[in-house]
């Protein structure tokens, strides 16, 4: 039986490697973000009858149209690799507007919320039943850099949605786990390693990064196990990075 797996974010970084890495083991992709012409680029590398549907995973409706769409041309999804997300700027908290925050908080954790929901619909409902939810989480969640109130608050809240939908999924053959990475080399890390990143005393420290294909395969590992099988967490980060005793 073909496999069908959903990329939020999937136009580039996480998103785009991980598309690559379950393409090249077999499975269906549906690559979803906002701009088109960016997943037309992943679906391009991944191969494997990999399609690109235009999502805003802040808004109800398009996600609901995009799972409409998978339903009618698959009947089923097998996988969800809720990966979408944005940070704010850097700066202190209360100088963070109120749209700043939204803007994190409404991509981050309500669109991983709005795509989980539809697909519980989707998998209690197919036939066989089931299937496997994965969240992008962060070291963030438990281990913050400093300045970045709106990802850090998100990213722990994820933890949170993970856990639930782990719980309330295992009624219905649905098992749900997360990923936290650190330092994979994307455009929205890459700068850690070219200038820097503020470290908790005030230093500027270049840090080590890791390639996003390694998180490509955590992912596939985790996509592969049967459903009577769950990673509920795992972590991929630069072996050298500050993370073990940060601060």
């Amino acid at each position: 039986m073909t496999r069908i797996a959903l990329v939020t974010g999937a136009g580039g970084g996480i998103g785009a490697a991980v598309a690559v890495a379950l393409a090249a083991d077999g499975w269906t992709v549906v690559l979803a973000g906002r701009r088109l012409e960016t997943l037309e680029a992943t679906a391009g590398a991944a191969g494997n009858g990999s399609i690109s549907i235009p999502c805003d995973v802040t808004n109800p409706a398009s996600v609901q149209s995009l799972f409409a769409e998978i339903d009618e041309r698959y009947g089923r999804l097998d996988l969800l690799f809720n990966n979408a997300g944005v940070g704010a700027p850097a700066m202190p908290l209360e100088e963070l507007s109120v749209e700043q925050w939204r803007s994190v908080v409404d991509t981050n954790l309500t669109g991983a919320f709005l795509c989980t929901q539809e697909a519980f619909r989707l998998m209690k409902r197919q036939v066989p039943r089931g299937g496997r939810i994965i969240n992008n989480g962060s070291i963030s969640a438990t281990t913050p850099r400093p300045l970045s109130a709106p990802y850090t608050a998100t990213k722990h809240a994820i933890t949170g949605l993970t856990k639930s939908t782990a719980l309330d999924g295992r009624a219905y053959d649905i098992a749900c786990g997360q990923i936290d990475i650190g330092n994979a080399a994307t455009d929205m890390i890459r700068a850690v390693a070219d200038v820097g990143a503020l470290q908790p005393d005030g230093t500027i420290q270049l840090e080590p990064t890791i390639d996003p294909a390694h998180v490509g395969e955590a992912v596939v590992y985790m996509a592969d196990l049967p459903l009577s099988a769950n990673v509920p967490s795992l972590t991929v980060m630069a072996t050298k990075m500050p993370f073990v005793g940060r601060g």
